[in-house]
């Protein structure tokens, strides 16, 4: 089987490595890709947000699968070009997708589909906004309707900062949804979906404060780890039982049947799950870490998935292993990055036992050094027999690593290693 990927980061560099290790899987290409990527398969310089660039691309490879990675060329369409074209495509259609490109969209979806979420109110102006701000209270829960790459939302205590986010929003053309704060740990659960049928993945938590002890603003993300061995046992099927199937049969009944992955972003709360966000694909850097650890060659279940068989697929086996995966952004990152800096220990780092390093924000330059090109850098990923040893591992292959700038949290799965993540008493 031949497979594209499409998407420039370090959640496809993890796509592409586990498709390089599927034994099915004799080809793959990535396009754009980054250096990383470039350095494991062929990378093909198109626009990935072009349908037509991506469906000639995929014919001239004889892609017998294209994975679509981010959520922008989800929205642009490059699903429908696949999918007109006959080509078998794992990612959303762009009516679906809109599950993640519109949060009002998405909570329209889950109030038909009695999907247990935060309360919400729709603003379109700042009078709107104040007046659900006001009714919701502090922690101010503020999200741009539309995508942000991760850093459309803002949780603060300070009122002001919540509105001053809210017309930044309407000022670029945009709405904001204000939600009820959720209190408890946050989850991600990735749920593989053909329309019909879904296949949970291994449950992870991320990081997406920029420093330790989750302070300052978000970011797409800076650290995962997976499993949550302090999860209830019920957590999955609850969250398949109560959350991903009625969606799924709610998106059916629109028209807009989700083919790709359903990534539910959820907190366990005092009253029991709710739902935070969906996105219509995988998270980054969640898959980094929770790709680590799956056994089952990947290539065949997103195969399935692309062509409504997942019910047919294999069932999925995991490591028994711990993985750790650790961010490291450029300077002045989630504000304006500063790029082009050499960065060095790359090699060192990889060399080291149960570590990879996977390239997002990274190219090289006409003399070959890979050099910094984006925000969120690298995911260092750490594997060993429990957290505490996948996190010295990953740290072990962050201390590598530097160039002028680099940053990176200290923190992450600290608290999970220590024990001190509790989940309150739930009362739905």
């Amino acid at each position: 089987m031949k497979v594209l990927v499409i998407g420039p980061g370090g959640r496809e560099h993890a796509i592409v490595r586990a498709l390089s290790a599927d034994p099915y899987v004799n080809e793959v290409h990535c396009a754009p890709g980054n250096a990383g990527i470039a350095q494991d398969v062929t990378t093909h310089a198109i626009d990935a947000q072009d349908p037509a660039a991506v469906v000639a691309l995929a014919r001239e490879l004889g892609s017998d699968l294209v994975v679509v990675g981010p959520e922008a060329p989800l929205a642009s369409g490059v699903s429908d070009a696949l999918i007109a074209a006959q080509i078998p495509v794992f990612g959303p259609t762009q009516a679906a997708a809109q599950l993640e490109a519109s949060k009002a969209f998405a909570k329209n979806v889950m109030a038909a589909a009695e999907v247990p979420t935060a309360m919400a109110h729709v603003a379109t102006n700042r009078e709107e906004a104040a007046s659900a701000l006001d009714d919701f209270g502090a922690p101010y829960v503020v999200k741009d309707d539309g995508l942000a790459a991760g850093k459309g939302v803002v949780v603060t205590g300070d009122r002001d900062e919540a509105l001053e986010h809210a017309e930044a929003c309407f000022a670029a053309g945009g709405t904001v949804v204000i939600e009820e704060f959720l209190d408890g740990p946050e989850v991600s659960l990735f749920v593989i979906c053909d329309g019909k049928h879904a296949v949970p993945l291994a449950p992870a938590q991320d990081f997406k404060r920029i420093f330790d002890n989750d302070e300052g603003p978000n970011t797409g993300g800076m650290g995962a780890y997976s499993p949550l061995e302090w999860l209830p046992e019920s957590f999955v099927d609850e969250v398949m039982d109560r959350v991903a199937y009625p969606t799924l049969r709610e998106m059916e009944k629109r028209g807009t049947p989700f083919t790709g992955v359903l990534y539910c972003g959820l907190a366990i709360t005092k009253r029991g799950i709710r739902v935070i966000e969906f996105n219509a694909r995988f998270g980054d850097p969640e898959t980094q870490a929770v790709l680590a650890r799956l056994k089952t060659p990947l290539g065949g279940v997103l195969l399935a998935a692309a062509k409504g068989r997942l019910d047919d697929a294999e069932q999925l086996t995991w490591s028994a292993q711990t993985a750790v995966d650790v961010v490291i952004a450029a300077e002045n990152y989630p504000d304006t990055p500063v790029k082009g800096a050499v960065i060095s220990g790359l090699e060192a780092a990889n060399g080291i036992d149960g570590v990879h390093v996977m390239h997002a924000g990274t190219s090289a330059d006409a003399e070959g050094n890979i050099i910094v090109s984006g925000g969120r850098v690298l995911a260092v990923v750490g594997l060993g027999d429990g957290l505490a040893a996948a996190r010295a591992a990953a740290y072990a292959g962050v201390a590598e690593i530097s160039w002028d700038g680099a940053q990176s949290r200290t923190d992450i799965a600290l608290k999970a290693e220590r024990g001190e993540i509790a989940i309150a008493n739930e009362s739905k």
